[in-house]
């Protein structure tokens, strides 16, 4: 129990010390002391407000390929003879240029995009966005889970494991929160924080989809940086973080090494099927009422089940309960 609560006061450290980004390139006026923007600069902020991102933005191609115009949008729409190139998956592309077009029936919006090859082409950004990904690791991981592919083989895979754990568990009569539980409270505490997060998740999803828009353009995982709702998803993702620590490093102190991994093949299996439940039901309104179902249910199984209130007098293990200690026979009353 020491060594758990030194790994959450580290991981409480480590949280402490996440920062965020600045960008301080904008210039003062001394008289007035007002910030100076430059008509580009305000062009800029008032594209990147409603569509997240602007000049200099770094993105990432995610799709296998697509093409480039070498020509300016106006000789594609006169219908002039123009030449493009391919970029594909996985280059590099930095925004340098956005025009207007509202004269063009497909999109008002064109794209000039600056390659790793230093070569410069225009596209619609509604045939943009969908093929590139923000050039951030956090930006590229939602992308990951938030990926239809990703999503069903992640249902189908937690469903196997799932199911494959409770059987091994029910036949070999081993430990698995919710069901023989170990006598900690951070295993059943890692459940409740996994379906509450994915339960945010869809609700930020729902209801304030700009929202979370703007955090995938600019992710940090500085909890005091965003609004309020996306600051208590971050405090949460953070608590998983530290629970789950805890979580592992008391698992390896009461369970053998064997017990331990099997322990925790069943934890992973049933956060999984945790996220996967709450993140569908919670968009038909259904996950809020599980989940208070859920904390109850979860809470009453540790509390009733697994939690020792007894020490066995002959060997000092934990009890449940009085009579016959299960680690060594003695009789205890």
């Amino acid at each position: 129990m020491k060594n758990s609560r030194c790994l959450v006061l580290l991981a409480c450290c480590l949280m402490l010390l996440t920062g965020c980004y600045t960008n301080r390139s904008r210039s003062l006026n001394a008289q007035t002391g007002t910030t100076e923007y430059s008509e580009r600069q305000l062009d800029s902020l008032s594209y990147s407000s409603s569509h997240h991102y602007t000049f200099n933005y770094n993105f990432v191609v995610s799709a296998d390929s697509f093409m480039l115009l070498r020509q300016q949008p106006e000789e594609q729409m006169s219908d002039l003879p123009t030449d493009s190139f391919i970029v594909r998956r996985h280059d590099q592309l930095v925004v340098a240029d956005i025009r207007m077009m509202p004269n063009d029936s497909i999109d008002s919006v064109w794209v000039q995009l600056a390659t790793q090859n230093s070569e410069f082409g225009w596209i619609h950004e509604s045939q943009l966005l969908p093929k590139v990904v923000p050039d951030d690791p956090i930006s590229q991981f939602i992308y990951t889970f938030s990926n239809v592919h990703t999503l069903i083989s992640l249902i189908i895979v937690g469903l196997i494991m799932f199911f494959y754990f409770m059987r091994k568990v029910m036949k070999q009569n081993a430990h698995i929160v919710h069901f023989n539980d170990i006598d900690s409270f951070y295993p059943t505490l890692l459940t409740i924080l996994v379906a509450s997060s994915a339960t945010l998740y869809a609700t930020i999803q729902m209801f304030h989809p700009e929202m979370w828009r703007h955090f995938y353009y600019h992710p940090t995982l500085n909890p005091f940086s965003v609004p309020l709702l996306l600051s208590v998803f971050l405090v949460s993702v953070w608590a998983m973080l530290i629970v789950g620590l805890a979580a592992v490093d008391d698992i390896f102190h009461q369970l053998t090494i064997g017990e331990s991994l099997l322990y925790l093949g069943g934890l992973l299996a049933v956060c999984a099927v945790d996220y996967i439940i709450f993140s569908i039901t919670t968009l038909y309104f259904v996950g809020y009422l599980l989940l208070i179902l859920y904390i109850a249910y979860a809470l009453r199984q540790y509390f009733r089940n697994s939690r020792c209130n007894y020490l066995c007098g002959s060997c000092g293990r934990k009890m449940h309960s009085k009579g016959r200690c299960p680690h060594c026979g003695a009789m205890n009353d």
